[in-house]
């Protein structure tokens, strides 16, 4: 596009900065009066900045731009900054490959056509080719950087939204690639999201910080329509609803917002309402969707998808069991094919049911909705997915993915049986580059970055060939020099977790590889060594000049050496004052090799290179005895500040002296021109001293408080070196030398440096990464936004003295892609640039042809000896101890190992003392008792035993508290057991036994019915989706209620009115005199009215009566529903497996119906189990109360046999026992016995699995075999435990009674003997009743015991006939919801054309009765012919001598302007073919009958005929043809008609055999599904009795045939013979009756119609007789006055009163008006004298200033000051005195006309 072309472009800019403040303000003043103040940070719902009208008209007539306009894309596209009269080519750098993507950035894949995906790299558009990997560029304008990208509806433009300053739009035409449109001002740093709406006419841009400006723009005019802010957080997305356009959907930062474009009073507004997360955590939001219906369909952090409605959370979904749908974010939401598809953060994809997430609803509190995906596709391990794209063609089913991990998928999401394998197309790193680095021998390189992996690429052949994977993140790469390795193979990579490792790189072609054993790639990386020598992140890596030592520097603050050789062995490290940024080392033309060692926090060091050692006996690595120079930065930037502004000021002063001199000179030539004095010239010097103004104080010198980071440098000479700063010390490069004294200490170290180099631009934008060419001419600088500057250095010096001309350029992200790592080539052909934003770029260094297609790298040849499969031990722990760590464990190991043996050494000697002290003790209490010495005599000071019981109890106390947080720990998780495995459980399983029988009953372990089965019942019915029947049910009552409430709503508003017209002023006579005239024309009314509606309601019943009037063919409807009943359900037993079944609507069956069985099922199920174990329990109790009772009768029993004689002593029974089992919930309730006991238990386990161990080592037989004999006392324990839990039984216990003491024998007396007889009869009595009591006792138990244990057998039946119904329920279930999704579109499918069959027949109803009233229309107009020329010739008379003329004149066809014509052409327009057709043919009719008229002259018979009876002609002519265009139009409608309702029926037909067919189908398919059950298997437990199908008398092998039958329906059907026999008899009797009452009616109706002829002829006899002819009584009855007449003459009534009220008023005015006149008149009276006054002032005023004047001298040349300001003082009073005498003037003036405009006074300010 030429110049020309584009200066004709319009100016697009609509809004600037002005329109946008102003609109601004607007909002905050709109806040303002709303009462309320804002608060920082509030967003408001509502704000728009639009165009109104009045803008539109103010502003100039926008052009519109050309369809074919395009932009020049060398103009539009950024280009290199290039330093002026550099003479460096433009094209220094060219970008030939880009390795990699912003992976992270959001939407940043796209699908131009199948074969071209597009994608932001950097700064650059990137066009990939999926077939040839070929990549295409594009440039950013702005050269700021690409904020998003946005696809055309129609894939025929892109849209590049860029970042900067007041970042541009550009709209790119595919595939010519070339600018199409630009939009600018749209935001204010940077886009976020670009969307275009569904036909693409609209496009929707979002900016990022700070603005967040949400803009609609008409992109091909390149004017913004509507504009407000989103939000005040970060937007994420914007998109259109691809159903309604006018809404429009944004989210983001814990937000989602609803926008709705709206058409107001002031113009086109976007009005924004804010999402209300209410009780669901506020989330942020980085996919959504658009629903048709409005809803929107969100996703969350946590995983689970959001259903929008009115602005709130309808629902939450998640999956089953609460969990959510996918782990992490959901990143996309589509629809595609009528599923919803979700794409995670989790890496998979799941596809869901729409009409599931549709017509979801919250059934309870929770508003959460448990669903299942449809189909699931996992990409793989480590993939988050960010977007998919694919072209939207049919049947394919091809998708491309975004992985935020760098890589890009290719996806078949067909879920068929030849789906295909997710492939991986292309993979990068994700995430910023940490370290890149460039063979020395050939065109490879290698990079790492925290994604674990380091990758190695051929960038001449442009292909990736290996990578290597590990557990930590690379932080550093070097590539071997070739004195170290000469196969040039050799890398170092080190790790975030400070471990080194070196990795090989060879050409696995040259490898002798057996068959078989593995594919050969294209390169093959193996690790050789691998070693620790830091606790934190590598980040620096160096090999020495002659490749003999290697030094590593971390962020742990130290440097390693190792020997290089074979294998790498440590020398030893140094500490460092920070962490390490580089490590540089003196190049060779330097005499001694030094390493310098640049910290972060402003330290250098330099250290020689250390002589290797041997470290094996060593204690430490670390070098104390390495010489270290130190040079501690200090900024002087601030002081270089100062100087540059100290020289600025210099020269401005220089500058100001020289002009303020001529200034000077130029006034004095003038004054002696002008001849004044001396006194003049010394004003004008004093005037001169006094204008110097104060000079504004110097910048003040300012050290930052915290170091500034150094970024890189570089040796100059030795000793000296450059360095580039960071923070407030950028902007320069320092030039520094390491001082020949050094402080005590680093920290003490103060060092500026000696010379500076001032870098343009660099002052936010430090110099991040400084590397040279081979030969020094170029050197290439990495800055902090990503840019690329060379500088071209031509003396080729270090020294930096011609560094000036430079090349600049944009390439990486602006905002997050600084340099990491730049090297050229080893031959300066290419240089690499890897940045912060994850891209790697090859550019080819000078270069005017293309590169050779066949270049590529030699891969290095493996080594001798080389064995690709061995694996060498890696360092994968984290936390492994590394060189100097394992050293020191060493260490600390020996010298615990040495404590340890001290130890053991004085632990042998306290044995001693404590054996000697015991002799000691053994001897005291051998000696005499007196002699003995007592305990606390042996204490040597009785203070260190109670210090030492002080200590243990402080001990104690102390492992208390230790302890608590543990103790606190088992709580909580023994409550969370509880929790998990109790709280759920209504009972646990009780096992009871008998107690004279084995037998036993256990309860049914019974958890808490769930709630799920009561949500189940309550949505069974919302889920069914209805059927016709039931839509045809609902439908009808709501138009019956929708038209009771219209009725109801027009009723009350009447009311309202006339209430409204009852209240009021009191009325006036002539009011009450209208309102009476009004009464009676009512009451007249009235009475016509009610007697036409008695009419209307006697023809109303003759109407229904004759309608009531059975057809000949007519039927009963109660007989034919009873036929139908009794073909469904009487005597037609069909086989549910029979092809030919069909299924009742009734008894039609889904899931949630079969859900809700199940619940049913269920519910019985528990309450039948909870039942029985309640009784069982109360058995358990009962039992418990037995034994109770029992031990309390053996206490009496053992009382007893303390008194009888052992010979009469009779056994006791044995006390039943509670085993645990029958007390299960005493295993939760312990106490510190069972708790000591259990820790002996786990310590005598592990003891005894240690003594196993050693067993199985080869331990003693015999010492095993003693350890397995003894007793175990687990044993003991577990009895005691049983023990303690039965005794914890509450047992009534009888005190023995003590043992008589044994006296001496004395003979008893009878009267004794006789009572000790008695007693023992007694006892024994007692005895027997006791044990009598007991057997009852345990009789009783065990009869209740075995009549429960047959209830539960029983129950145990029904149960498990339960379960397997449930069993066969569930899997019904399981089979109808496969079927639901299909049955439901089906049953949709037949609802809709029922719907809409029902819809036709109403409207061929309409049209029938439209067609009606036609035709009657027609015959009324064809009637009202007939009478015009009836009438015509009654007028005319007989023998008229004028009838055949006057006859002729009205038959004319005349032509006429049609009413068609006049009120437009736009229903000519819309008419259809079909009536215009009619219409030319109707004109050529009328055209030919004028042609035959054209004979026939008017004028020749007007001279003597009647001109009355000719204006009467030409007036009924008029009538006539008005009559007969009517007649055509009515005629026109009803063939418009009868084509309408012939199409109509044809569409009836259709739809009805469409209807028909959807039907079937839809019973096929309820036959399917039913075919489908009847394949389940079910188990029907039969006894043999009950089988009755025998052969033989015996009962077949195969049952398959047989039907299983009720005999209750079998006897139904038996009995039903006999019914029929009966129904059929009382039929005959029946229809003999019915016919003999046939005959009877027939007969009678005869005779009524007789009667009714003879009426007739009587009653028109009598019309005859009283009018004179036939008249229409009901015409006469419902006469009454003239409606119209009696309206007219009130309405005159009430327009006479009003009228007379109104003159009233005016009359009022009137006479108010002529007061205020006369007021007026009076106070402009007094004004005018007032003007009279100040005029003769001003004429005193002015005769007073001419005598001044008059009286002055001569004595001045000039005017005085004071005569001045006297002179301005006075003009401005005689000013304002002219302005109030002309509005003065001007009030009078207006004051004399009449209805004059009254000003308010005018108010001056002296």
């Amino acid at each position: 596009m030429d110049q020309k072309k584009e200066s004709e472009k319009p100016d697009a800019d609509i809004l600037g900065d002005e329109d946008i403040d102003e609109d601004r303000g607007s909002s905050e003043g709109s806040d303002e009066l709303s009462g309320r103040p804002r608060t920082i940070g509030e967003e408001s719902d509502y704000q728009e900045e639009t165009f109104t009208e009045e803008q539109e008209e103010e502003e100039e007539p926008v052009k519109k731009i050309p369809e074919d306009f395009f932009y020049d894309y060398n103009q539009v596209a950024s280009a290199p900054f290039v330093s002026s009269d550099s003479g460096i080519p433009p094209n220094l750098l060219t970008i030939i490959y880009s390795f990699g993507y912003d992976s992270t950035k959001r939407n940043n894949l796209h699908l131009l056509d199948s074969q071209t995906i597009m994608y932001v790299a950097g700064n650059q558009l990137v066009f990939l080719d999926l077939k040839t990997a070929e990549q295409t560029y594009l440039r950013s304008s702005g050269g700021g950087g690409i904020g998003a990208l946005a696809i055309h509806p129609d894939n025929t433009y892109f849209v590049v939204a860029e970042k900067g300053f007041y970042p541009s739009v550009v709209i790119y035409e595919y595939p010519s690639l070339k600018p199409y449109r630009i939009l600018r001002e749209g935001t204010d740093e940077a886009y976020a999201y670009a969307s275009f709406n569904f036909n693409g006419l609209l496009l929707a841009t979002v900016g990022s910080y700070p603005d967040y400006t949400l803009t609609i723009w008409n992109w091909k005019e390149e004017v913004p329509v509507l504009r407000t802010k989103a939000f005040s957080q970060d937007v994420f997305k914007v998109t259109f609803n691809p159903e309604n356009e006018e809404q429009l959907t944004t989210a983001g930062s814990g937000h989602i917002k609803f926008w709705l474009m709206a058409l107001t009073f002031t113009g086109l507004k976007l009005q924004g309402y804010l999402g209300r997360f209410g009780k669901t955590a506020v989330t942020d939001i980085e996919g959504y969707m658009e629903l048709p219906d409005g809803k929107v369909l969100s996703g969350s952090e946590w995983g689970n998808l959001l259903l929008w409605e009115g602005g709130l959370i309808k629902v939450e979904l998640c999956r089953h069991a609460r969990r959510t749908c996918h782990i992490g974010p959901i990143n996309q939401i589509m629809i595609d094919e009528g599923e919803v598809i979700t794409v995670g953060d989790d890496g998979c994809i799941r596809i869901w049911d729409f009409e599931t997430i549709d017509t979801a609803d919250a059934i309870d509190e929770s508003e959460m909705i448990e669903m299942e995906p449809i189909n699931e596709l996992r990409v793989g391990r480590n993939v988050k997915l960010y977007s998919m794209v694919k072209i939207f063609t049919p049947g394919n089913s091809i998708w491309y993915a975004q992985d935020s991990n760098g890589a890009i998928w290719r996806l078949d999401l067909s879920f068929s049986n030849i789906t295909q394998d997710p492939q991986c197309l292309f993979s990068f790193h994700s995430g910023p580059i940490a370290a890149m680095t460039v063979s020395p021998f050939t065109y490879l390189m290698a990079t790492t970055s925290k994604d674990c992996t380091v990758r190695i690429f051929d960038f001449a052949a442009r292909i990736y060939l290996t990578q290597l994977s590990f557990r930590r993140g690379g932080t550093a790469l070097i590539w071997a020099p070739r004195m170290v390795s000469h196969k040039g193979g050799l890398i170092v990579a080190g790790f975030e977790d400070g471990v080194v490792r070196l990795l090989e790189l060879y050409d696995p072609t040259g490898v002798v590889m057996f068959s078989g054993r593995r594919r050969i790639s294209a390169a093959q990386l193996q690790m050789t060594q691998v070693f620790k020598p830091h606790t934190e992140a590598v980040t620096a890596l160096a090999y020495e000049q002659n490749g003999e030592v290697l030094a590593t520097g971390s962020k742990d603050k130290t440097v390693f050496f190792f020997s290089v050789a074979r294998a790498y062995e440590p020398i030893g490290f140094i500490n460092v004052p920070g962490p390490v940024t580089q490590l540089v080392w003196t190049p060779k033309s330097h005499d001694v090799s030094f390493l310098m060692i640049i910290c972060e926090n402003g330290y250098i060091l330099q250290v020689p290179v250390p002589q290797p050692r041997e470290t094996e006996e060593l204690p430490t690595y670390e070098l104390k005895d390495l010489p270290i120079q130190c040079f501690h930065f200090m900024s002087i930037k601030s002081r270089i500040l100062r100087d540059i502004e100290i020289e600025n000021r210099r020269k401005k002063k220089e500058e100001k002296e020289k002009e303020k001199e001529e200034r000077r000179k130029l006034r004095l030539q003038m004054m002696k021109q002008m001849q004044t004095g001396d006194e003049e010239e010394e004003e004008v010097l004093e005037e001169e001293e006094e204008e110097v103004e104060e000079e504004e104080p110097l910048p003040e010198i300012f050290i930052p408080p915290h170091p500034c980071p150094v970024l890189c440098g570089f040796y100059s000479a030795p000793g000296k070196f450059w360095i580039s700063m960071g923070g407030y010390d950028s902007g320069f490069l320092y030039h520094c030398q390491f001082p020949n004294e050094q402080a005590k200490s680093m920290e003490e170290q103060q060092d500026e440096p000696f010379d500076f180099h001032f870098v343009e631009n660099t002052d936010n934008n430090p110099i991040r990464v400084i590397t040279f060419s081979l030969t020094k001419q170029m050197m290439f600088c990495g800055m902090q936004d990503g840019r690329i500057r060379v500088y071209i250095l031509r003396d080729r010096s270090l020294k930096l003295t011609d560094m000036k001309n430079y090349w600049s350029y944009s390439i990486h992200d602006n905002d997050y892609g600084h340099i990491q790592a730049l090297y050229p080539s080893y031959d300066d052909r290419f240089v690499l640039s890897a940045g912060g934003d994850g891209n790697i770029f090859v550019y080819n260094v000078l270069s005017q042809e293309e590169i050779e297609e066949g270049l590529r790298a030699v891969l290095p040849l493996p080594r001798v000896g080389i064995e690709p499969d061995k694996r060498i031990k890696d360092i994968e722990d984290p936390y492994a101890y590394s060189i100097e760590g394992a050293r020191q464990k060493r260490e600390y190991d020996q010298i615990m190992k040495e404590v340890e043996e001290i130890k053991t050494q004085k632990r042998e000697k306290l044995k001693e003392l404590r054996e000697e002290f015991q002799k000691l003790l053994e001897k005291n209490a051998e000696l005499p008792e007196h002699m003995q010495l007592h305990r606390h005599e042996f204490d040597v000071d009785s203070k260190v035993r109670e210090e030492t019981e002080r200590t243990t109890v402080q001990q104690i106390k102390q492992v208390e508290k230790e302890l608590a947080w543990e103790k606190e720990k088992h709580r909580i998780a023994l409550v969370k057991l509880q929790q998990r495995f109790r709280d759920s459980l209504e009972f646990d399983t009780v096992i009871i036994h008998a107690i004279q029988t084995e037998h036993k009953i256990s309860t049914y372990r019974l958890l808490k019915l769930s709630t799920k089965i009561g949500k189940a019942k309550r949505t069974s019915q919302t889920e069914r989706r209805m059927s016709k029947f039931d839509w045809k049910e609902k439908e009808i009552p709501t138009k019956k209620e929708s038209q009771k409430d219209a009725a109801q709503v027009i009723s009350a508003a009447d009311d309202i009115f006339m209430e409204k017209e009852r209240k009021g002023r009191p009325r006036t006579l002539s009011e009450i005199m209208v309102e009476n005239q009004i009464n009676k024309l009512k009451k007249i009314i009235l009475k016509a009215e009610r007697a036409q509606h008695k009419i209307l309601q006697r023809r109303k019943e003759w109407e229904e009566l004759y309608k009531s009037k059975p057809e000949d063919d007519y039927e009963d409807p109660k007989d034919v529903q009873a036929i139908k009943e009794a073909q469904q359900n009487m005597g037609d037993f069909n086989l549910k497996t029979s092809p030919d079944y069909k299924i009742p609507e009734h008894m039609r069956i889904n899931a949630a119906k079969k859900e809700e069985e199940i619940g049913i099922l269920e519910t019985m199920a528990h309450d039948k189990k909870f039942k029985m174990n309640k009784c069982i329990i109360s058995l358990r109790d009962q039992k418990i109360a037995v034994i109770e009772e029992i031990q309390c009768l053996v206490q009496e029993l053992k009382t007893i046999h303390l008194i009888l004689p052992e010979a009469k002593h009779l056994p006791i029974p044995e006390v039943p026992q509670l085993y645990p089992e029958e007390v299960p919930e005493r295993k939760f309730q312990y106490d510190e016995e069972i708790l000591l006991a259990f820790k002996l238990d786990e310590e005598r386990k592990a003891k005894e699995k240690e003594e196993e161990e050693k067993k199985q080592e080869g331990g003693d037989f015999f010492g095993a075999f003693a350890i397995s004999k003894e007793p175990t006392p687990h044993k003991e324990g577990e009895l005691g435990r049983r023990d303690s839990k039965v005794a914890k039984i509450p047992l009534v216990i009888v005190p023995e009674v003590q043992k008589t003491v044994d006296f001496p024998k004395v003979e008893l007396t009878e009267v004794e003997i006789e009572i000790l007889k008695r007693e023992e009869i007694r006892n024994v009595y007692m005895q027997q009743h006791l044990i009598d009591r007991i057997k009852e006792l345990i009789l009783t138990f065990d009869a209740e015991f075995r009549l429960l244990r047959h209830q539960k057998l029983k129950l145990d039946i029904q149960m498990k006939l339960a379960d397997l119904h449930h069993v066969t329920l569930f899997q019904e279930m399981l089979l109808l919801k496969n079927f639901e999704k299909q049955e439901n579109i089906l049953q949709e499918r037949a609802n809709s054309l029922d719907r809409e069959e029902q819809d036709m027949k109403w409207r061929i109803s309409e049209n029938l009765s439209e067609m009606e009233e036609r035709k009657s229309e027609i015959t009324r107009l064809q009637d009202q012919e007939k009478a015009l020329y009836a009438g015509f010739q009654a007028t005319l008379g007989e023998n008229n001598k004028f009838a055949n003329f006057l006859m002729k004149v009205l038959k004319k066809n005349i032509k006429r302007v049609k009413k068609k014509e006049v009120e437009g052409e736009e229903d000519e327009d819309e008419s259809s073919k079909e009536e215009s057709d009619d219409e030319s043919s109707l004109e050529s009719g009328e055209d030919e009958s004028e042609s035959e008229d054209e004979a026939f002259d008017e004028t020749m018979g007007l001279a003597n005929c009647d001109p009355a009876l000719y204006e009467m002609t030409i007036q009924l002519r008029e009538k006539r043809l008005d009559m007969e265009e009517a007649l055509t139009d009515e005629k026109k409608a009803l063939d418009n008609l009868k084509k309408e309702y012939e199409a109509m029926s044809k569409k009836v037909k259709v739809v009805g055999s469409n209807l028909r067919t959807a039907e079937e189908a839809l019973e096929a398919y309820q036959r399917e599904k039913q075919q489908r059950l009847n394949e389940l298997l079910v188990v029907v437990p039969l006894k043999l009795h009950q089988i009755e199908c025998v052969e033989l008398g015996e009962i077949p092998d195969d049952l398959s045939n047989a039907l299983v039958f009720s005999n209750s329906s079998l006897q139904r059907l038996q009995e039903r013979i006999v019914q029929l026999q009966e129904e059929n008899f009382e039929q005959h009797e029946l229809n003999k009756e019915c016919r003999e009452r046939r005959k009877k009616l027939i007969f009678e109706k005869r005779e009524m119609a007789k009667k009714i002829t003879m009426m007739k002829e009587m009653v028109s006899k009598l019309m005859i007789k009283k009018f004179g002819k036939e008249i229409d009584l009901e015409a006469l009855q419902t006469l009454s006055v003239n409606k119209k007449l009696e309206e007219l003459k009130i309405k005159k009534m009430k327009k006479e009163i009003s009228n007379a009220k109104e003159i009233k008023n005016w009359e009022e005015k009137i006479s108010q008006v002529r007061w205020d006149l006369m007021m007026k008149t009076k106070e402009h009276t007094k004004k005018l004298q007032q003007m009279n006054e100040l005029c003769i002032e001003k004429r005193e005023l002015e005769n007073r200033l001419n005598a001044l004047q008059r009286q002055q001298g001569n004595a001045f040349q000039g005017p005085r000051k004071a005569d001045v300001v006297a002179r301005e003082k006075i003009s401005e009073l005689i000013q304002i005195q002219a302005d109030k005498i002309l509005a003065l003037k001007e009030e009078i003036a207006i004051l004399r006309r009449k209805g004059g405009l009254i000003l308010p006074p005018i108010n001056s300010n002296h």
